[in-house]
């Protein structure tokens, strides 16, 4: 009766002191910044995968859809990007759906509120009444920004040439 009096009580000290370390390490990777900028990494990378893709669509079957696709354009950017894009005037023609295929950060400052994102991105093309939408591919690269509200919008938008081969260069 003793001995298990004894083993109870010690099993009961190792569980307290393995729920004690549970909650301090707990408690310490929840103040970590390390954890926090990793959060931040992952909402700059969620919201420019986003944004890039609302950028590389548009339904232009009408005039009003072009005018949509032209104010979601404007949503996804800020500064002078969004300024530039709401000069455009909407056109009935083509419309394109960008999906984005791959996409990193190579650089984040959190204290300025910038990132840099590099991507990939598909477009399916559709010219007017067509019924089969061609694929194109593009690498770009965008220079996002963290607005007032908290969101990641792309503040510049560039693309990235691809690198040729030299086979390449000597069929030209």
């Amino acid at each position: 009766m003793r001995r298990a009096r004894v083993l109870t009580g010690v099993g009961l000290a190792v569980a307290l002191a393995f729920c004690g370390a549970g909650a301090w390490t707990y408690a310490q990777a929840r103040g970590d910044d390390s954890l926090a900028y990793s959060r931040e990494r992952d909402e700059a990378l969620a919201d420019g995968r986003e944004r890039l893709a609302v950028l590389n669509t548009l339904d232009a079957s009408s005039a009003r859809r072009a005018r949509a696709g032209i104010e979601d354009w404007r949503a996804a950017t800020t500064g002078p990007l969004r300024d530039e894009l709401g000069n455009t005037a909407p056109a009935e023609g083509a419309s394109a759906r960008g999906t984005v295929t791959e996409a990193a950060l190579t650089a984040l400052d959190t204290r300025a509120g910038t990132a840099k994102l590099v991507a990939t991105v598909r477009v399916e093309v559709t010219p007017v009444g067509a019924k089969t939408p061609t694929t194109d591919r593009k690498r770009l690269e965008a220079v996002l920004a963290r607005t007032g509200e908290g969101e990641w919008k792309v503040k510049a938008l560039s693309a990235v040439p691809l690198a040729r081969t030299a086979e390449e260069d000597e069929n030209r």
